[in-house]
């Protein structure tokens, strides 16, 4: 029997959930102190960074028909890729919880049944998304994906309709900084795409209709965020709602948007704990990251992610910078091999100029100038490594 593959249009729709989330116009509100007009153009600037990078890696496991932490085997072997596997599961399970701890919030800001019983409600839902699996989730997205997509744009029209932007937060933020939190977020998704794009009927055109989906509509959030603090003078998303007149509107908002982007968390730490041994059960992790996040949205207050996106950058941008110059430029495949210790060295020197670059203002933030060295640096290591194994195979 031939297997499903999934269209570019669902490819498209799941990314299109995958961005409308709470954490993205959470991110919008944190970018007031440039004011609208340079905000927007950071939002612009960043996510055409970002998504550049996540169609990057879907291309390669959609091309490779691999997961995401299988194309990561490319560059790093296959237990070298244990580590980013890891570390990849440990930011997934914390997106989890961060997204329920939101949703939660807000949806109790909306209507007041307590934040642990809206926790446990989008946990609950996030487990039925996940048990209806990625394959026959088309119809059901679409239904979601055109409530949101309707309400969305109600909540837009009714924010900007009749409000004087020119108003600028206090603060301290840089052109550079702000471009970062837009860079962070696509970025945060790079270690997942390939789960969906390996499924795709055709890889390359999946892989850029999702980046360009994803895109679009993490941009529109962010500009939710920022024009509904601006206007509104408060990030609180469940006063924004209130101010808007969306009460049960508003409260779909919440708890769909939360529901479809978190699954993709959930969905992706089950698919990448896969690596570790063919024994594992992606299904069952995903299912037991979700308990785990609803947990932690329960116990733990989970306010400020700025902090959690930039380390993000720090892991994952010298990672796909080293797939890049492997896969594109040097075309060289290391999945034969138990670890490439190069490259793992190569990524941890990227770690540090990242968390350096962090503390330089950068007119273009941290993640394009890391991607770079890092890539300069691939690059020399292996023409080094060529030019030894080419004398010692001279003078055999």
């Amino acid at each position: 029997m031939e297997e499903k593959r999934t269209s570019i249009f669902e490819n498209a729709l799941i990314w299109f959930g995958a961005a409308v989330g709470l954490a993205e116009i959470l991110s919008g509100t944190f970018l007031t102190p440039l004011g609208f007009e340079k905000g927007l153009l950071s939002i612009i600037v960043g996510h055409v960074i970002g998504c550049f990078l996540l169609f990057l890696a879907g291309y390669i496991g959609g091309k490779k028909r691999m997961s995401a932490m299988q194309t990561v085997t490319i560059s790093f072997g296959g237990k070298g890729a244990f580590l980013f596997a890891f570390l990849n599961v440990l930011q997934l399970v914390g997106w989890t919880a961060i997204m329920i701890y939101d949703g939660a919030l807000a949806a109790n800001g909306v209507f007041g049944a307590g934040h642990w019983l809206w926790a446990v409600v989008i946990g609950g839902l996030i487990l039925v998304w996940i048990i209806i699996g990625i394959r026959s989730l088309g119809k059901v997205n679409i239904v979601a994906m055109s409530a949101l997509f309707i309400l969305t744009i109600i909540l837009s029209v009714i924010i900007f309709r009749d409000g004087d932007l020119s108003a600028q937060a206090a603060g301290g933020m840089s052109f550079g900084a702000a471009i970062e939190l837009n860079v962070a977020m696509p970025l945060s998704w790079v270690p997942l795409i390939s789960d969906y794009t390996r499924e795709a009927e055709r890889p390359a055109a999946a892989a850029a209709w999702s980046s360009v989906a994803y895109g679009c509509v993490s941009a529109w959030m962010y500009i939710i965020g920022l024009g509904a603090a601006l206007l509104a003078g408060t990030g609180d998303i469940a006063e924004i709602m209130l101010r808007a007149g969306l009460g049960i509107a508003g409260l779909v908002i919440v708890v769909l948007a939360t529901v479809t982007t978190t699954f993709l968390d959930a969905y992706s730490a089950g698919v990448s704990s896969e690596i570790f041994s063919g024994k594992v059960n992606g299904k069952k992790v995903a299912m037991a990251a979700t308990v785990l996040g609803t947990i932690a949205a329960i116990l733990f207050p989970m306010d400020d992610i700025t902090g959690f996106l930039y380390l993000i950058g720090s892991v994952f941008a010298p990672m796909i910078a080293i797939m890049i110059a492997d896969f594109f430029i040097l075309k060289e495949d290391h999945s034969g091999r138990a670890v490439n210790a190069e490259s793992l060295v190569v990524w941890f020197i990227g770690f540090l100029l990242y968390r350096k670059l962090m503390t330089i203002d950068l007119p273009i933030g941290s993640t394009v100038m890391d991607i770079l060295l890092t890539i300069v640096l691939c690059i020399i290591v292996a023409l080094v490594r060529r030019a030894i194994l080419g004398k010692k195979s001279a003078q055999a």
